[in-house]
């Protein structure tokens, strides 16, 4: 099996669903153990010396005034980890756990941090091994970093706490037992350059991202079959008026829309049938376009993060110095990832209007809500409701978690960033825009079978064989929810997206 090499400044995004969903391994570069062993040094150097330096030789957020001798170091160290283990919630989905620790591995291999090797390539074990802590969701406020989560992924590390291992939840010392892992006593500084960054907020938004980047190619292809339903008018994606407002999304946009559609009997020219169509189908290259810059915008910030330094105090070897800054402090990804909330919120709304368009025949001029002798059946009357409802919802989750702070520690950590939530949260906006544009392309493959397709496009067609592979006509009424789940696993699994590819190219934007 092939490894993931960490360095501590090349981790990528692609990297991180390897190890995250393909459990891919992974090992330190000989560099990245170089710069943890110098730094390290430069730790024991502090405590033997007894050079005040936060959090090695004092005490905690409030308590940074209390001095710690070198004999309560390790105690201080043991102390701050079991004390901050106050999660709140279910436990984090196990792809979650491992781009936590990952996350955490690349921030310490960096070598800015003071660990002992042993303590990190602990976490690899733990890693490779497949020992995942029980991680609760809740309790962080992103800033002094992930304290309570990430003291929840070090629990087990010193024999507390819970983890699963083989499929079974168990106590954490047992579960480093049963995999052969030793656990380990915490020396100086080790407890804080654990817990102290924006691991937790970071994996959580950097999966929903990825999932990000798949469904907005999913919503192209979802717009496309719109387009085949509805004889949609395609002057609007002709790349001269693209050129005139040159934003990068929208012009991508509407160059994949014309690829898919290419060679389509169904799509009509202006005056044809009509002169323009609603903004749902001629605006979707502005409005699929603006997220996509966001998405992009979101995807440079979270690679920077991956590859930072969030700990604190950090540490310079060439120096001999410990600066106690605010790297922790997570609202360059709380910003981050309330925008791809918003933008992922949009990409479900707009699709929710062409699904409407879609069962409503006042404006399709096709059987009301798809399905023939209505009355009797009711076909796809209420996917439209539950489209509706997620896209409510999204509206309520789309509102910033990082406009809002509340000060802990005695005020001395009086902003925080709420990155966490944010993410949390764009995630949760991910699932229900991935939900409605899986409803929007079954009810537009539907709405070409009682149009009559007059042939497909390059793209379309392919997507459309794909999907009637497992979600025939609805002629009578059925559980749709089923067809529903087996639209949305195109969308998870990246069916469609390679069914479109496979004719058009890679859909790149």
């Amino acid at each position: 099996m092939s490894k993931i090499i960490i360095t501590g400044n090349t981790l990528t995004l692609e990297e991180v669903i390897r190890v995250c969903r393909k459990y891919e391994q992974v090992e330190l570069s000989d560099m990245a153990k170089d710069k943890i062993l110098k730094s390290r040094k430069v730790v024991d150097y502090f405590v033997g010396n007894e050079t005040v330096v936060y959090g090695i030789t004092t005490g905690f957020g409030k308590f940074s005034d209390v001095t710690i001798t070198k004999e309560e170091s390790r105690l201080l160290q043991r102390n701050l980890i079991i004390t901050h283990a106050v999660g709140a919630g279910k436990p984090f989905e196990t792809e979650i756990v491992r781009g936590i620790i990952l996350l955490r591995i690349n921030n310490l291999a960096k070598g800015y941090s003071g660990a002992k090797l042993e303590t990190i390539q602990t976490m690899i074990d733990m890693l490779n091994k497949k020992v995942h802590p029980v991680i609760p969701e809740k309790g962080s406020l992103g800033a002094s970093g992930d304290l309570a989560p990430l003291a929840h992924m070090v629990l087990p590390m010193i024999g507390l706490g819970e983890a699963e291992y083989n499929g079974e939840i168990l106590p954490g010392g047992e579960a480093m037992k049963r995999a052969g892992i030793p656990v380990i006593e915490l020396t100086s500084k080790e407890g804080l350059a654990l817990i102290n960054g924006t691991q937790v907020m970071t994996s959580v938004g950097a999966l929903a991202l990825y999932d990000a980047i798949n469904l907005a190619k999913a919503s192209d292809i979802a717009v496309a079959l719109s387009f085949e339903a509805h004889n949609g008018v395609t002057n609007a994606l002709d790349n001269r008026v693209h050129d005139v407002r040159p934003h990068k999304g929208q012009s991508d946009t509407a160059r994949i829309l014309l690829q898919l559609l290419e060679g389509s009997k169904n799509t009509t020219k202006q005056g044809e049938i009509r002169v323009q169509d609603a903004y749902s189908l001629r605006c979707s290259p502005q409005v699929h376009g603006a997220s996509k810059d966001a998405i992009n915008y979101v995807k440079k910030e979270v690679e920077i993060e991956m590859n930072s330094v969030t700990d604190n105090p950090i540490i310079f070897p060439e120096t001999l110095e410990g600066i106690s800054g605010g790297n922790f402090h997570g609202q360059p990804m709380a910003l981050s990832f309330d925008f791809l909330g918003i933008a992922l919120s949009e990409l479900a709304d707009i699709s929710e209007r062409r699904l409407e368009r879609l069962v409503n025949p006042a404006l399709s001029g096709l059987p009301a809500f798809l399905v023939k002798h209505g009355g009797l059946n009711s076909g796809f009357m209420i996917v439209q409701y539950s489209a509706a409802s997620l896209v409510s919802e999204n509206k309520v989750l789309a509102h910033p978690a990082s406009v809002d702070s509340i000060p802990s520690s005695a005020n001395q950590e009086d902003h925080v960033s709420m990155g966490t939530i944010a993410a949390r949260k764009a995630r949760s906006i991910m699932e229900n825009a991935r939900r409605v544009i899986a409803m929007e392309i079954m009810c537009a493959c539907q709405a070409i079978d009682l149009r009559g397709s007059k042939g497909l496009g390059k793209g379309t067609s392919p997507v459309y064989d794909t999907i009637r592979k497992s979600v025939p006509m609805l002629k009578e009424d059925r559980p749709l929810y089923e067809d529903i789940n087996k639209c949305e696993s195109l969308i998870i699994n990246g069916g469609i997206i390679k069914a479109a590819e496979n004719s058009v190219g890679e859909m790149s934007f």
